[in-house]
């Protein structure tokens, strides 16, 4: 059984958790349910996301259960707030130790670099933020790749490259074949609208 956690806080942005969050429960569906998926926040109470959604959280970060991978995703409460709050970043620190996989999605790299995993390490984030990580030190920013593996850490682009790391993380848990029906159960195959529009690369 795998134990997946996934970190909520007050403007997170909805897709960065609720993609991997379907890429997560869709495997353990598939593996007849033998893994879980929790979402994990400071208080009991609903969060308020980037775009307005509610959620209710499972556990607080007292009263959850032990964590296989913790999945910590971006949105403005990720640069701005929570790498400011140190009884989320010294829970971060904490529950990374003890985690076989830390994810970051989009800018949630910022709060695991002010909790402490992703520095010294290679990490993506979101392309607008890029520089801004990369100024913060001790971090080496990859900005061509939809994700990046660095040891047990696995940071992804932004909002919908979540959704990329999450199934090559599966992948990697339960092999890829497995992953290929996961990605086929969620119908995940991008093709971008208008593509035909733009103008070839030189």
């Amino acid at each position: 059984m795998t134990t997946y956690g996934i970190l909520l806080f007050d403007t997170a942005e909805e897709l960065d958790f609720a993609g991997p969050w379907e890429v997560l429960t869709t495997s353990s569906a598939l593996r007849d349910g033998a893994d879980d998926t929790v979402l994990i926040a400071e208080r009991d109470a609903p969060v308020r996301c980037a775009k307005g959604m509610r959620v209710l959280p499972d556990h607080t970060l007292d009263n959850h259960p032990a964590l296989d991978v913790l999945l910590v995703p971006g949105g403005r409460g990720a640069r701005e707030t929570e790498p400011h709050n140190r009884r989320v970043t010294d829970w971060i620190a904490e529950t990374s130790a003890r985690s076989a996989w830390v994810v970051g999605v989009c800018t949630g790299a910022f709060l695991l670099h002010a909790a402490g995993p992703a520095r010294g390490r290679r990490v993506a984030t979101h392309w607008q933020h890029n520089d801004e990580l990369e100024a913060r030190g001790d971090v080496t920013v990859v900005r061509d790749a939809r994700y990046v593996v660095d040891g047990n850490l696995l940071t992804s682009q932004g909002v919908s490259a979540g959704i990329d790391s999450a199934l090559w993380l599966v992948g990697q848990l339960h092999g890829r074949d497995h992953a290929r029906s996961v990605r086929r159960t969620l119908q995940y195959d991008p093709a971008p609208p208008y593509l035909a529009d733009e103008p070839l690369a030189r």
